[in-house]
């Protein structure tokens, strides 16, 4: 007999879990804290994808893949980003198993194979982005850039709920270099405007836009922007956020430009 979908405003956590079980888009996974998006699920997600692409292409951003892996040093070389993902942070260590000798069947990390610097699996990406834009920008000419990526992130999330917030989750992060700050400020909102009208027009989600507290802003971040969705609980979700990074990531990876 199938289950009941537990009454909304008895317990509106429980009735969003079960309503994401009954419509069939996604289950919890045997690894801790992920999911697995299903097929209905999934194909919402690539029409929500399909749609917020074209809006990116719109506003002049171009798509690109970084690496998964990010080395440690990287993470330390803006340092209130490295304290604020610290305890997120999912580590590779080495790079090969082999069997057990003394359990026949088991596998063991090789202890010969530990790596020389350990990888970071990225939270996100703005380190190993901002490694490789010291060789991508020169001069003025070639500015702005305006790069965005669809991928995969992974913050060991302690409580985890399916698409709120797992273990590993898919997104698109977008980031971009200017030639002045006020380029820079106008590029974050006109992308919270995105966010916005992606939100309230294809999602038909109505939506709150402000600037985070200092204490909730992005780890590395001068200035956080965000939308908000207001729950039926009572409580606000957070459903986008561009942030405004200044010269932070620029200066830790010595990205630099000629005006001439």
């Amino acid at each position: 007999m199938a289950k009941e979908i537990t009454n909304r405003a008895a317990d509106y956590s429980q009735w969003y879990i079960d309503l994401v079980k009954k419509a069939d888009l996604a289950e919890n996974s045997d690894v801790r804290g992920c999911m697995v998006i299903k097929p209905y699920g999934f194909s919402i997600w690539e029409k929500m994808q399909q749609a917020l692409d074209k809006m990116f292409k719109d506003t002049g951003h171009s798509n690109a893949y970084f690496p998964l892996f990010i080395p440690k040093s990287f993470l330390a070389k803006e340092a209130s980003h490295v304290e604020g993902f610290a305890k997120e942070c999912a580590v590779v260590t080495h790079y090969r198993l082999k069997a057990d000798p003394d359990n026949k069947g088991k596998l063991m990390v090789d202890p010969g194979a530990k790596l020389e610097e350990e990888l970071i699996i990225r939270p996100t990406s703005e380190t190993v982005i901002w490694n490789t834009y010291r060789n991508w920008i020169q001069s003025w000419r070639d500015l702005p850039l305006l790069i965005n990526q669809w991928c995969n992130i992974v913050r060991w999330e302690m409580r985890t709920r399916i698409f709120l917030r797992t273990a590993e989750f898919l997104w698109q992060e977008g980031h971009t270099a200017h030639a002045t700050s006020d380029e820079a400020v106008e590029e974050t909102e006109r992308m919270l405007g995105v966010y916005a009208d992606f939100a309230e027009n294809w999602l038909a989600l109505p939506v709150v836009r402000g600037v985070k507290s200092p204490n909730e802003r992005f780890a590395g971040a001068i200035e956080t922007y965000c939308i908000e969705g207001l729950m039926q609980d009572g409580k606000a979700l957070q459903c986008g956020t561009p942030h405004l990074l200044g010269q932070n990531f620029a200066k830790g990876f010595d990205v630099r430009s000629t005006n001439s």
